[in-house]
């Protein structure tokens, strides 16, 4: 059985492979149905052409610690923390930071 709001979130990137927001939920759908490869496919395209405030970058670090890349996990943890540094979220921060921290003692 197809997911129909994966199907829909495919077809509205397909229409406009450079809409970013449709990027993110496609590769959020994505991530829900287990598909972590797509996920990351076209999370990376939206990090890449959109000033993500650090939650995109929370995702891709999941994405990246469930296939196994710690240190990609790392990496964009650490790009997470400087976005909501530079938006202003340090509550997000502080939850990146714990993340980050949890990899690194792993």
């Amino acid at each position: 059985m197809t997911n129909p709001r994966l199907d829909a979130m495919r077809a509205m990137v397909a229409r406009n492979p450079t809409n970013a927001l449709a990027r993110f939920g496609l590769a959020n759908e994505a991530a829900k149905e287990g598909l972590l490869d797509e996920a990351l496919e076209h999370l990376q395209v939206y990090l890449a052409s959109y000033d993500d405030e650090g939650n995109g970058w929370a995702r891709a670090a999941d994405l990246y610690e469930r296939l196994g890349r710690l240190d990609d996990a790392r990496d964009a943890l650490r790009k997470g923390i400087e976005a909501a540094n530079r938006f202003g979220h340090p509550g997000m921060m502080s939850e990146l930071e714990a993340k980050l921290e949890e990899l690194d003692s792993a």
